[in-house]
């Protein structure tokens, strides 16, 4: 099995799409006012928006988008003028992530873990 697609809840579809491809995301389905759909820069994951009245409240989604180099992309968004929340910072779990918001309060982890992202030193060995 293999992960295909995330769907985030948004309030304004069309607000949301520009947020996201400021991120980097290529829009490839706009079908206004209710939903679009991105294709990840690398990789074949996709990424949706769908249109909903519901506010999405404090456990909003949190999306976890992987990049080589975590300070220079943080240096392009903030650029184009994106708000950073948390500057890019190393982790005890040896990732080095930054933190925003996209119009819709859903948590956006810009992060690079490399190696460490499927086999961390605690990965739990195979039973076999």
């Amino acid at each position: 099995m293999n992960l295909n697609q995330i769907t985030v809840m948004v309030r304004d579809v069309e607000q949301s799409i520009v947020f996201y491809q400021k991120i980097g995301l290529q829009l490839i389905v706009k079908s206004l006012p209710k939903y679009a759909r991105f294709v990840c820069a690398d990789g074949n994951t996709s990424f949706s928006l769908h249109q909903s009245d519901q506010p999405n409240g404090e456990n909003s989604a949190w999306i976890y988008f992987e990049t080589s180099n975590v300070d220079e992309e943080i240096n392009r968004l903030i650029n184009l003028g994106v708000v950073i929340d948390v500057m890019p910072v190393d982790q005890p779990w040896l990732w080095r992530e930054a933190r925003l918001k996209d119009p819709d309060n859903n948590q956006i982890i810009i992060y690079h873990a490399g190696e460490n992202r499927l086999n961390p030193p605690w990965r739990i060995k195979d039973s076999v």
